[in-house]
């Protein structure tokens, strides 16, 4: 469900910056458990969770008829857009689990058990809202790209302790699609970088110099490869008639910036990149697409 996942995409990013935020007062990590603490965040978890499914249910569900729980197999729709969104949402719901624990004192046995699977099992939750809906069925793809998401996380933490690898997302423009389904993929700049594709780009960013830990390399120096995909008026539609083309998909590579290892003494600084560190920096950029193109962009957005 389109809408649904980008909304989720948001609530992502809210609920970072309230935790982020913390850090600036009074909030910081404590090195033995605090047993208040994690009931403090255990407690918060579910009734955002809860009231999130429950606000999803009334606003959105109730309006579709329900029928008994069935698949619904949506993996060609949207050029795969919509799974790497999921990809992302899982990610960051599990990091942001993992961070709210790890303030709490709680060892990283559980961190990885109970936070870092925060972002698969609520959005599993979700998959099964959709799967008693006769509109839309619950989509195997979506918890595969759940899955994935969490996978990223917890591989990361067992396999080096620290995320080297992070999730970045871009919008690089307003397309030219948006005007002529604007409903679907949104009247203005603010709705259209979270409903239309066209626009998006997925990243993953690597640290450089967290692979090369002894060398002179700047310690904030990112190396990304991106995907993206234009063309796309209609989930299922393989052809945007309108355009008289076909949908394509765009592959980059490019430099980025990882904001959390830039030097600054100023805490509200830290907060702020540690926030927006989820944005690719616009870089030089190479693209290449389906359509046989091979582009260089001075500044990629």
């Amino acid at each position: 469900m389109k809408l649904q996942k980008n909304i989720f995409i948001g609530i992502v990013l809210l609920v970072t910056f309230c935790t982020k935020a913390q850090e600036i007062s009074f909030l910081k990590k404590s090195d033995t458990l605090n047993k208040k603490r994690r009931n403090t965040v255990i407690i918060t978890e579910s009734v955002l969770a809860s009231g999130t499914l429950i606000a999803l249910n009334e606003l959105w569900y109730k309006d579709y008829a329900r029928g008994s729980f069935r698949f619904k197999n949506d993996n060609t729709e949207w050029q795969q857009m919509d799974k790497v969104g999921h990809f992302m949402t899982s990610y960051y719901l599990g990091k942001i689990g993992m961070e709210v624990l790890d303030w709490s004192g709680v060892s990283k046995k559980n961190q990885l058990i109970y936070g870092a699977t925060l972002g698969f099992s609520f959005l599993t939750a979700v998959e099964i809202l959709d799967g008693f809906s006769k509109e839309w069925g619950a989509s195997t793809g979506d918890i595969l790209a759940n899955a994935a998401g969490t996978s990223l996380l917890i591989g990361q933490e067992l396999l080096w302790q620290e995320q080297r690898i992070t999730v970045k997302y871009s919008f690089n423009n307003q397309t030219k699609y948006a005007a002529l389904r604007p409903s679907a993929l949104g009247k203005n700049f603010l709705e259209q970088t979270l409903k239309d594709y066209n626009g998006q780009t997925y990243w993953l960013s690597a640290n450089i110099w967290s692979f090369y830990k002894q060398s002179e390399i700047p310690k904030w120096l990112n190396i990304a490869v991106g995907y993206g995909a234009e063309g796309m008026l209609y989930g299922k539609n393989s052809t945007v008639n309108l355009l008289q083309q076909k949908p394509y998909r765009q592959f980059y590579l490019s430099l980025d910036v990882d904001l959390t290892k830039v030097k600054t003494n100023s805490k509200v600084l830290k907060s702020i990149f540690s926030v927006i560190n989820f944005i690719k920096i616009p870089s030089p950029t190479l693209e290449i697409n389906n359509k046989g193109q091979l582009k260089f962009h001075y500044l990629y957005f």
